[in-house]
């Protein structure tokens, strides 16, 4: 049976980090894509991973290219394509720059790898997987978003420190669009099974929540030349596994609703199961008045950028 093929578009510090995760997971061969001025960069990683296996006991094979045409074939495709984040700068700064990347990388796409799972990374990321779908055509369920998975692990990892406990322990949720206006739910929360309000006050889960909203942001200002790579890197093979071994994984992602939580068309982040055939079903979770406000007010967020797209892409 032949491996999988993994084309990781954007081989920065995500991309790196993805295709050494990809190795050590051995989910598949891994095929590192970036632009041509960036010479010999995409090779340089995928070679220095390589002639790491016989250290990390992988037998997958890793190329670098600067050609788009490279993506042909691929069973899963991870875009991380586009500009940074710099201090100052919120995600939907980047909105008309990226907004090009993403079109060209995704003409490729479905141009080379018409069966290809889709997993965006570029920011402002509800925009940019709302453009990748619209570019390539193809079905929604093979055309997700990587942002609830890294915000919720955010606010796991924050309500873990704060309690002292293991981070794997705490499951959380977060929901929205993939900025500051997203949601963490109290109650969605929980600890070894403990449901979170029984451990920890609502003053505190706020303050909490809102150092999940920034987290990207305090990343950006303390790495001052970059943003953070590591956790959403991992995110998203994450939910690349979930696809790879039909998982059947309950992941919250950037997916596009049609009619769920009174939204139609529109990409946001809410639960749902990714397995074999992509997103597989969508959750609906019941809020109470406060956070039902504020998620509509995050799907406003999410369709101002839509509309952006749609009216300059």
């Amino acid at each position: 049976m032949a491996r999988k093929k993994i084309v990781l578009v954007g081989a920065g510090q995500i991309g790196g980090t993805m295709a050494l995760v990809l190795a050590q997971k051995q989910l598949g061969d891994v095929v590192l894509i970036d632009i041509p001025q960036t010479e010999g960069m995409p090779k340089g990683k995928a070679l220095d991973i390589m002639e790491g296996r016989g250290v990390m006991g992988t037998s997958c094979n890793l190329t670098g290219s600067t050609d788009y045409a490279d993506i042909a074939g691929a069973d899963v495709v991870i875009v991380t394509a586009g500009v940074p984040r710099k201090p100052g700068m919120s995600r939907d700064d980047l909105l008309g720059i990226n907004c090009g990347v993403i079109k060209t990388v995704g003409e490729a796409i479905k141009k080379t790898a018409p069966n290809a799972f889709v997993i965006v990374i570029t920011n402002p990321l509800d925009a940019m997987v709302y453009n990748m779908q619209k570019v390539t055509g193809f079905p929604s369920n093979k055309v997700v978003g990587m942002a609830g998975v890294l915000d919720s692990s955010r606010l796991a990892c924050f309500v873990a420190m704060e309690l002292g406990v293991s981070a794997e322990d705490v499951k959380a949720l977060v929901m929205g669009g993939h900025g500051d206006t997203m949601v963490s739910l109290y109650e969605c929360v929980s600890v070894g099974g403990i449901p979170l309000p029984q451990l920890m006050s609502k003053e505190k889960f706020d303050e909490l929540a809102a150092r999940t909203a920034n987290a990207g942001g305090e990343i950006v200002s303390l790495l001052v030349r970059g943003s953070a790579f590591y956790s959403p890197a991992t995110s998203a093979i994450k939910m690349a596994e979930a696809y790879l071994l039909d998982k059947k994984s309950v992941l919250t992602c950037a997916v596009k609703l049609d009619g769920e939580y009174g939204v139609k068309g529109l990409y946001c982040g809410v639960p749902c199961v990714i397995g074999e055939n992509g997103v597989e079903k969508i959750f609906e979770v019941k809020m109470n008045a406060a956070e039902k406000a504020a998620f509509d007010k995050s799907v406003e967020a999410c369709k101002k950028n839509a509309d952006w797209v749609d009216a300059n892409a």
